[in-house]
């Protein structure tokens, strides 16, 4: 079990559409051997001293209305600005409800439809996230998002959909952090799919700056 420690945050009371229990299992064990993750719904422990202890923070946070408190959405904001890593995995981009925390995901999910079948390509085959990761095919929700303007990120995955490509997974630096969005996650039976699996482990990594 590694020392390093991560920050996992999802909801296992207030669940509209995606429950984290489970789901926070097989995060924990993808990155068991890199780092020790904590997994918890409480974004109270989004505040400097706590986010201090961890070299990742890993957003499986579900849809809300209600945007997080100034206080722990600055703390995040911080927190990887200042050399932290987040990783965001499906519904985690759910942050975008804090404007802030939106500008720094690099893009806005707008809406997506019917689950389906998804076939994977990988445009940046040489990023260090990607290597080894040959095109695949999952069972998810078609995430459609507007890409922020002038605002440089690496499309890692990409899938066709409604006779276009869209992005489903991308990362960049943020300030002296780093940030790893990926697409698919809807459900428990995504987390069984060894290439999404290893891009979620090596994303928390790269995000993580241990990769």
């Amino acid at each position: 079990m590694s020392t390093l420690k991560a920050l996992a945050l999802g909801s296992y009371s207030e669940v509209k559409y995606h429950p984290f229990a489970g789901v926070d299992r097989e995060i924990e064990q993808i990155l068991a051997n890199d780092l020790q993750v904590f997994s918890s719904e409480d974004y109270a422990l989004l505040n400097k001293e706590t986010m201090s202890d961890y070299k990742l923070v890993i957003s499986y946070t579900e849809f809300s209305d209600d945007k997080i408190p100034a206080e722990q959405s600055g703390a995040l904001l911080s927190y990887v600005a200042g050399g932290g890593g987040l990783l965001v995995v499906h519904n985690g981009i759910s942050l975008q409800r804090n404007q802030e925390l939106g500008a720094m995901l690099g893009a806005h999910f707008t809406h997506h439809p019917e689950y389906t079948s998804l076939q994977m390509s990988i445009p940046a085959r040489e990023h260090p996230i990607m290597q080894g990761i040959e095109e695949f095919v999952i069972e998810d929700e078609p995430y459609y998002f507007e890409m922020h303007p002038y605002f440089e990120t690496t499309v890692l995955a990409e899938y066709s959909h409604e006779g276009a490509m869209r992005q489903a997974a991308w990362c960049h630096e943020f300030g002296l952090g780093r940030v790893v969005y990926l697409m698919p996650g809807h459900h428990l039976p995504s987390f069984s799919v060894e290439p999404f699996r290893e891009m979620i482990r090596r994303g928390g990594l790269w995000a993580a700056g241990l990769l």
